[in-house]
């Protein structure tokens, strides 16, 4: 099975995982350098949530939430 990890290869060509893999047996790995230099790691924890939280960003949502909002 191929996963993805998002990584960041630094100047010096060391590579930092974004997340935290499963140590086992050593494994062959393929590294995709983009073109686009990598963002401010503060804002990395909002970029992982977006998904995540991409269905409270419906109007199904806002109105399952309505009543705990205050009277405009």
């Amino acid at each position: 099975m191929h996963r993805t990890i998002e990584a960041i290869v630094e100047a010096d060509g060391t590579v930092r995982l974004l997340e935290s893999i499963e140590r086992g047996a050593p494994r062959r790995a393929l590294v995709t350098l983009l073109d686009e230099a990598p963002p401010d790691e503060a804002i990395w924890p909002a970029l992982h949530s977006e998904q995540a939280l991409a269905d409270w960003a419906k109007a199904e949502e806002d109105e399952a939430w309505s009543h705990l909002q205050p009277e405009p």
